[in-house]
């Protein structure tokens, strides 16, 4: 039968089970009476039904309970075996109040009497109604549960994080000492190995702990972490005809961001590429420094003139004409048949979101090349405290380590000491307090935050009391950073993010100590 029209719902697909034309044609005239737009499709044995079942998909099913070779039972049947939400009505002449107690309890919506079908269309209405509820707390369980196994991935991945940290720590340390050997090229390898391996660990680390709980606040984006995660993503996604190339300028700068999102993306923007070269083609991933003038920004930018990171992702695919390029960051505009036209537009927005430009450049056949531009801040006072590695030793100025970890505490303290620091260690905040009542008080305190007895709060509480105002750095995670408003007030407290590199320990110790000396 054809469509009807109404104003307020759009067209059921209504199936029934009847032999009867007459009664079929009775049943489809209360609810066009009501108002109820339908397209009905009609059957009258199990092959049929079957078949409308899985080609006609029907919203509702208005079934007799009795037909030659057929029944109505047994349509409930099959239909409660392949879906449990669709409702399904008995319509008949000769069902008593028992069998309609029990085709309930089976699973049937309601059952309307021939003989009185005046609630036909407000039971069809209702039953609609029902099941998209039901649908509705269905969706709401699901995700619900999709959820709560997120979370518990989440406190799985951070759990893995703390411990796979501490397990990577010595070798970041073991792999800046080694490098000190420079008269032995052997050790000097090796050092450049662990740490390089060390390092390796804990950007996987910290890519597992974005996509499970995702980023937090702004941080630190290492170039070189944030590609290489996103070539373990793509793993698997470019086809064996498409080549991929990337050439970074600088793997190891580093500037303020959410690594989670320009991982995203830029991963978006990467398939986007391949799905441009369905018979292959080159997909390029490059990176620079450049200085943007004032006269670059469009006029619904904010110009801020500057140094800024150029990445850029380009394809040698089909490209795009001028009026694709117009629309392309349109809500919903795509070119895809199965495309929601919100990717790039997600971009578009993490790149703002960072104080950052997009451009696009393509040419139908020639290819399109996507360039992210990201401001780079001014430079950290560390990179400008010196050149070389003079600055960053010591003048036996004695330093106080407080780390429970055996491997760590030794690696560090020795450190410092080769470094030309004068390095006490204590495996807890009790010893390092006998050792200050004993020694004095140190002119620097290097400190974990993460103590599981006297914890690092609770030592420098008892530091403080002690007389004790000189700098201290405090080393934590970057995911649990300690509770600033429970930390005696300190002039001079730095956090400093756990996994420690040995020269970024160095410059924050030297800056530290600097601070302090013009306090």
């Amino acid at each position: 039968m054809p469509h009807r029209l109404n104003r307020t719902l759009s067209p059921i697909r209504v199936l029934q089970v009847e032999d009867n034309a007459l009664d079929a044609e009775l049943v489809l005239g209360e609810l066009e009476a009501d108002g109820l737009a339908y397209s009905a499709r009609l059957v009258d044995d199990e092959a049929s039904y079957l078949e409308a079942l899985e080609s006609f998909r029907p919203d509702i099913v208005l079934s007799d309970l009795s037909l030659p070779g057929f029944s109505g039972q047994r349509a409930l049947e099959l239909l409660r075996a392949r879906d449990s939400d669709t409702p399904f009505i008995f319509v008949s002449a000769t069902l008593g109040e028992e069998a309609a107690i029990e085709a309930l309890r089976n699973g049937a919506t309601d059952y309307i009497l021939k003989q009185n079908p005046a609630r036909m269309a407000s039971a069809v209405r209702r039953a609609l109604s029902e099941a998209e509820a039901e649908r509705a707390a269905h969706r709401a369980e699901a995700e619900l549960i999709r959820a709560q196994r997120f979370e518990a991935l989440a406190m799985l991945a951070g759990g893995l994080s703390h411990d796979l940290r501490n397990l990577l720590q010595p070798l970041l340390l073991a792999g800046d000492s080694l490098l000190d050997y420079q008269d032995d090229p052997r050790l000097a390898r090796l050092g450049s190995l662990v740490r390089d391996c060390g390092k390796r660990g804990l950007e996987m680390v910290q890519s597992m702990l974005s996509f499970a709980r995702g980023a937090r606040r702004a941080e630190q984006v290492r170039l070189g972490a944030l590609t290489n995660a996103l070539e373990l993503l793509l793993q698997g996604s470019v086809p064996r005809a498409v080549a991929m190339d990337m050439t970074l300028d600088d793997p190891e700068l580093t500037f303020e961001g959410n690594h989670t999102e320009l991982q995203q993306c830029l991963l978006n923007l990467c398939l986007n590429a391949i799905q441009a070269m369905p018979d292959g083609g080159r997909l390029q991933i490059t990176s620079s420094r450049c200085a943007l003038p004032d006269d670059f920004f469009l006029d619904d930018e904010e110009p801020q003139e500057g140094e800024y990171l150029r990445l850029t992702v380009a394809d040698t695919g089909h490209g795009m004409d001028e009026d694709t390029l117009e629309r392309l960051f349109e809500p919903f505009f795509t070119t895809k048949q199965t495309g929601t036209g919100l990717g790039l537009l997600s971009c578009k927005r993490i790149v703002a979101s960072h104080g950052g430009v997009m451009r696009v450049e393509s040419e139908p056949g020639e290819g399109t090349a996507f360039h992210l531009y990201l401001p780079l801040a001014l430079q950290d006072e560390a990179d400008g405290a010196g050149s070389g590695e003079d600055w960053l030793q010591g003048e036996a100025e004695r330093v106080l380590v407080v780390i429970e970890e055996a491997a760590q505490l030794s690696l560090l303290a020795d450190m410092l000491d080769a470094y030309g620091y004068q390095a006490h260690g204590s495996q807890s905040g009790t010893v390092a307090l006998q050792w200050i009542e004993a020694q004095g008080l140190p002119d620097v305190v290097v400190m974990d935050a993460e103590m599981n007895l006297f914890t690092g709060v609770r030592t420098l509480a008892a530091l403080v009391d002690r007389g004790y105002a000189g700098p201290v750095l405090l080393l934590a995670r970057p995911e649990a950073p300690p509770r600033l408003e429970e930390l005696p007030s300190l002039e001079h407290l730095h956090v400093v993010d756990k996994p420690v590199t040995a020269r970024g320990l160095l410059q924050t110790l030297r800056l530290a100590l600097k601070n302090s000396e013009a306090t």
